[in-house]
């Protein structure tokens, strides 16, 4: 309020009080004006004083955590791998190699216990996001009682960002309502460009900034690659950060797309491996042992593991086979390459604005062990019902392999050759392969740089409790109201200059799909539940619970090659025990919770949906399920005068999803499942100007198969009838063979993302106006 008006409302007071006096026969009493002196008195006991904001402690360095995804721990040339990675050795050249340090079998869990400080299970990320379930280990409802070290930074004078994979939002509420909270810019990042789910395509990703999706036509320059996409605009949130709080230290999370699936990479990095890889998965893993050995990043008598009986030898493929598995592993080592200079890129950047020995950089080459998800025949083409066509088409559209086309992954022996020495790969939290990744630490001026390697039991949940005492943070017991729950992590800032300091993270427990395993002061058992790709997955045979223990001592046997669970049975059961403690200490139980559950879709109940002009794109989990039900869609239109053109409502992309298009005032509408077309339908009449609503209606040819509820499970497409009609009259029908899963969004006015259809360029939005589109399931 401003002198004015204080002095009209104390004028209306001042005369209300006569009049009040004077209506009971009294006379008006003047108000008490202040004395002069006692004016000065209140203005000179008034002060301005502005709250003070959070200031970081003096010399608090900026953190740059990195974050890869899928790579094995063999797979660096850095760690006596077959790709070349000059940028990571050039950082470790300045920093330090852990070769004792470890991450969860999955993405989700190892991200959340990443950015908290506490173990995966505690913080309801027992599992991915897309296998959630309504337990409270499994249900990735980030808990406020673990704030994140963003959180915890941001309230200590640092800037924070996160660029890249983000995969620690309930899938429910990733969409335009929300809630917020639970997204990256809701749990301390004070900016967020990325991707929220598991994958996307690196050529046509669907991306958001901060909290509303970004423009999907950035994304289709020439030459546009989501890695480079990602270092672009990290590099300039640090140009912008230094030009306008150059006096706050930052912390940027940077966590790739890369190397998970599908492999997309520009052609000339994928030349540079071309012959590199036919002597086969075999030849491969055993070169890679002996560099480690070389380059000491495992002790000499570290023992090479043998090739699982379910993989195949190299040398009992055929010449076929051969060339395009090998093919395929070229791909996958041009986008490691590739990756690897975008980052190096990256920490460029930010040297160039000065930062150096005031900057420590994590990098953590991989969030779980390399991937064995492909099969023994790697994927690439996926024919309509699902099945990879044979080897010799495959090998007609070779040179497909890492362009948009195609989520291709390398076949599972690939992983194994690239988890060199250990056992298995993701997803199982029972053996090294899928839980031990490389860390590079490096922070010039701060660290010895002789005896590089550090051999610490270290974990990624250790990251957090290290930056809080580089940061000279003390982690509060609550936060914004909420009691927090302890650090599970240890900080590792003790190896820096010691690195023959004891560990100081001497117990901790694994779980991923059933598989378990416990840690303790060098001993180590575990309990395989089952194989770690597509054919192989049991998960309604017998319960995980009985699955036999194993023992293995890891102070003498690095790579876990023998077993002695039958020399050392009370060890064994010593670990048993404390796995069952730390395991409901942690919420571990149920076991593959997820076999029965169903997700809390904003879509479950509801049968009809109605959708305006202007809606954001919507992701597949909050959007209508229409590939097994019998639905109608309806669009309210002002088509122009001229023949108009573009998508009225699409839902997916390349790789499966239907759309309803107009095309030269042709109604088209088309269905694609695993990048085939479908079924076409095409309108007899074209679309007249003003006024005109259209509609698709599906009817399936018979009831859908009863399936069980598996959290957000991909549904079999149901064949069926599309009928399309304009202003009420029949125009079209015709069968589809069904509608496919979608990878895309639901979207109104434009394709998004990649286009459903071949017929024409996405986002060819729509030249009219759509007013309304409903959706009604039956």
């Amino acid at each position: 309020m401003n002198a004015r008006s204080m002095m009209a409302l104390f004028l209306a007071a001042v005369s209300s009080s006569a009049l009040a006096a004077a209506d009971d026969g009294q006379k008006p009493k003047t108000a008490a004006i202040p004395k002069k002196e006692e004016n000065n008195a209140v203005q000179v006991a008034s002060k301005p004083e502005w709250p003070q904001l959070p200031r970081a402690h003096a010399g608090a360095p900026n953190v740059v955590l990195i974050l890869l995804d899928d790579v094995g721990f063999g797979a660096t040339s850095v760690f006596g791998g077959p790709v070349n990675t000059p940028e990571l050795q050039q950082l470790a050249n300045s920093g330090l190699r852990y070769n004792r340090f470890h991450v969860n079998a999955m993405c989700s869990p190892t991200r959340a216990a990443l950015l908290s400080g506490r173990n995966s299970h505690e913080m309801s990320f027992g599992n991915i996001t897309e296998l959630a379930a309504g337990y409270q280990g499994y249900n990735s409802l980030w808990p406020r009682e673990s704030a994140s070290v963003a959180e915890l930074l941001k309230e200590n004078g640092y800037s924070t960002a996160a660029f890249g994979k983000w995969h620690n939002t309930p899938m429910w509420e990733v969409n335009a309502a929300g809630p917020f909270d639970r997204w990256p810019t809701g749990l301390g990042f004070e900016y967020f460009y990325g991707f929220m789910s598991a994958q996307t395509s690196q050529w046509e990703p669907t991306l958001y900034r901060n909290t509303l999706p970004a423009d999907p036509l950035a994304a289709r320059r020439p030459g546009y690659h989501l890695t480079t996409d990602l270092v672009d605009d990290a590099i300039r949130w640090v140009h912008r950060h230094d030009a306008l709080a150059s006096d706050k230290p930052f912390f940027l999370y940077f966590a790739t797309g890369a190397t998970h699936v599908p492999h997309h990479v520009p052609a000339e990095w994928i030349a540079k491996y071309k012959g590199k890889f036919d002597e086969g998965w075999d030849a491969i893993r055993e070169r890679s042992f002996a560099r480690q050995k070389e380059l000491g990043v495992i002790p000499a008598n570290a023992e090479l593991t043998p090739r699982p009986k379910e993989i195949p030898a190299w040398d009992s493929l055929t010449a076929d086979q051969k060339k395009l598995l090998a093919h395929q592993m070229e791909v996958y080592a041009g986008f490691l390459s590739h990756t690897d200079y975008e980052v190096g890129r990256l920490l460029a950047g930010i040297r160039a604005d000065g930062h150096n020995e005031d900057t420590i950089v994590f990098y953590i080459p991989g969030d779980n062990g390399a991937s064995a998800e492909g099969g023994f025949e790697g994927r690439d083409a996926v024919g309509m019902d699902g099945k990879a066509p044979s080897v010799t088409d495959r090998l007609e559209r070779i040179d497909d392999l890492g362009g948009e086309m195609f989520l291709n992954h390398y076949a599972t022996a690939w992983a194994w050759a690239l988890n060199s020495p250990f056992q298995w790969a993701k997803e199982v939290a029972s053996h090294l392969g899928g839980t031990r990744d490389p860390l590079i630490v490096s922070w010039p001026g701060h660290v010895i740089q002789t005896e590089i390697v550090r051999s610490q039991f270290t974990h990624v949940n250790d990251i957090a409790p290290t930056i809080y005492e580089l940061a000279s943070i003390t982690p509060p017991t609550e936060v914004n109201g909420v009691k927090q729950t302890p650090l599970e992590g240890v900080s590792f800032a003790y190896t820096f200059n010691h690195p023959d300091a004891p560990s100081r993270h001497t117990v901790q427990y694994f779980e991923m799909l059933g598989s378990r395993g416990i840690y303790k002061d060098g001993w180590w058992a575990g309990s395989f539940n089952h194989l770690p790709w597509p054919s192989g997955r049991s998960p309604f045979n017998s319960p995980p619970e009985t699955k036999p223990w194993e023992l293995y001592h890891l102070d003498d046997d690095y790579s876990q090659a023998h077993d002695v669970a039958a020399q050392y049975p009370d060890k064994l059961k010593e670990l048993e025990d404390l796995f069952e403690a730390e395991a409901r200490r942690n919420h571990v139980y149920p076991l593959e919770p997820f076999r029965l559950d169903a997700l809390p879709l904003i879509t479950n109940g509801k049968t009809s949906f109605e959708y305006r002009s202007g809606q954001h794109p919507i992701p597949a989990a909050s959007a209508p399920r229409l590939s097994q039900r019998a639905h109608i869609i309806a669009a309210e239109l002002d088509v122009p005068t001229q023949a108009a053109s573009g998508v009225i409502v699409a839902e997916g992309g390349r790789y499966g999803g239907f759309t309803l298009y107009v095309k030269n005032g042709t109604l088209f509408y088309e269905s694609n499942i695993n990048g085939h077309r479908a079924g076409e339908v095409v309108s007899s009449e074209t679309l007249p100007p003003g006024k005109t609503i259209v509609t698709a209606e599906f009817t399936p040819d018979g009831p859908p198969p009863q399936q069980q509820a598996i959290s957000f499970a991909p549904q079999t497409p149901l064949a069926g009838i599309i009928t399309l009609t304009i202003n009420g009259k029949t125009v079209g029908s015709g069968h589809v063979a069904g509608i496919g899963n979608n990878t895309d969004t639901f979207d109104i006015g434009y394709d998004r993302g990649s286009p459903v259809s071949p017929s024409y360029t996405s986002p060819f939005a729509f030249t009219g106006e759509i007013e309304r589109v409903r959706v009604d399931l039956k």
